[in-house]
């Protein structure tokens, strides 16, 4: 999977020397010139815009993303309540829209407390709920009940990040939806894209739309989930709003989408320092750095992590962390200035979906968070982490 980091922009005059490694440094600067896109696409579309917690979930930056996005959208009882308790702006009210693909009862009524729409994985699960959530809004909750779809359309360059793969367990298949599995329903929520551009999408709609026409009069909302990379440079943002706004007149719904990589794009850097260099049939650099731990992803998709300032030229080292799994290799690199001890790198694109997998496996410490604002060159540190949370996690 190849990774889709742009330039490093202002990330290029950041001095590395500034934190301790390991840490996640996050540019403010950044974030915004990201919203201020994804608040002209609301505008200019009539869509709603909701932050995809389970990307990014930097809380310390709620109320920025709150005074652009008109909400969040939660994985969960823990995102719901994260949603809802630090993504709040003055005199605005932030939607918190939770979808999961199982809930638990114990946690519904938490969940449905702090949500405006609740988002089912099955009409079965609202079936089974339905006197629990009748109950609730008869002692006065007030939240909407969504269904998501599986629209059996795959974009999905990957297969294990594609939920419309087959036998894929995220979401009802389109193909079986009958008029007993919509009553009740006040939107459809569908999310097939990842990293993708606006062509995919519009693909999607036109193969699940007429599949979905039947029930398109009775509906409040449709969601379009998230993978939109609407911040990227070569996005088909016009297309976008068309498409949107042209959904909203055809249906007469309410739409939403849900980016989630999009708010923080280009908008973080993994800085590390190397600990030591050999050589077993190439040169081998140990880091402070850790796929395994920090940048899971990176064996997971897999993928290879852009390094900020890579040279084209010099010596090809294979850089890995510090714990004991074999496979805790993060790729092939030409550091710039040449790989040395105590010398000091960074990966680029970092601040969405690292930050948020990030594990203390092998008592491997965790990065440090620090906040940068490129255009006032403030850095502040916002969490140190320490031993006691290694220790805390496990009794």
């Amino acid at each position: 999977m190849e990774t889709r980091a742009g330039d490093p922009g202002a990330f290029a005059r950041f001095d590395l020397s500034r934190v301790p490694t390991p840490a996640f440094v996050v540019d403010a600067a950044k974030v915004r010139a990201n919203l201020t896109v994804l608040r002209h696409i609301g505008d200019a579309s009539g869509a709603r815009v909701l932050a995809a917690l389970k990307a990014f979930s930097m809380w310390s930056l709620g109320p920025l993303v709150a005074e652009y996005l008109d909400g969040v959208c939660a994985s969960g009882l823990y995102e719901a309540k994260l949603g809802r308790e630090e993504y709040a702006a003055p005199g605005k009210h932030s939607e918190v829209a939770t979808y999961c693909a199982g809930y638990k009862e114990s946690e519904l009524p938490e969940i449905a407390r702090l949500s405006d729409h609740l988002i089912f994985n099955s009409p079965g699960q609202i079936a089974r709920f339905r006197p629990l959530l009748d109950r609730l809004r008869a002692e006065g909750e007030q939240f909407d009940i969504g269904l998501r779809i599986n629209p059996m359309h795959s974009e999905g360059e990957v297969a294990k990040y594609d939920p419309a793969a087959p036998c894929s367990r995220l979401g009802f298949p389109v193909s079986q939806l009958l008029p007993e599995h919509m009553q009740g329903v006040d939107g459809i929520h569908m999310h097939t894209l990842c990293e993708q551009d606006f062509p995919p999408l519009e693909r999607t709609w036109a193969a699940v739309q007429p599949m979905l026409h039947p029930f398109v009069r009775q509906l409040r909302w449709i969601n379009f989930g998230g993978g939109h990379h609407v911040t990227r440079a070569d996005y088909q943002i016009d297309d976008l709003i068309a498409f949107l706004k042209q959904v909203r007149a055809a249906t007469d719904c309410d739409v939403m989408i849900e980016p989630g990589e999009a708010v923080a794009l280009d908008a973080g850097i993994l800085v590390g320092e190397i600990l030591d260099l050999f050589d077993n049939g190439m040169p081998i650099g140990i880091t402070d750095v850790s796929a395994t731990c920090h940048m899971p992803d990176v064996i997971e998709a897999p993928y290879r992590p852009a390094m900020l300032g890579e040279d084209t030229g010099g010596a090809v080292v294979r850089l890995g962390g510090p714990s004991c799994l074999a496979g805790d290799v993060i790729g092939d690199y030409r550091l710039p200035g040449g790989a040395r001890i105590g010398g000091r790198f960074a990966f680029l694109d970092q601040a969405h979906y690292s930050m948020v997998k990030t594990n203390s496996f092998n008592g491997v410490p965790l990065p440090s968070i620090w906040l940068w604002d490129s255009e006032t060159d403030e850095l502040k540190e916002i969490r140190r982490f320490g031993y006691e949370d290694f220790r805390t996690r496990l009794g």
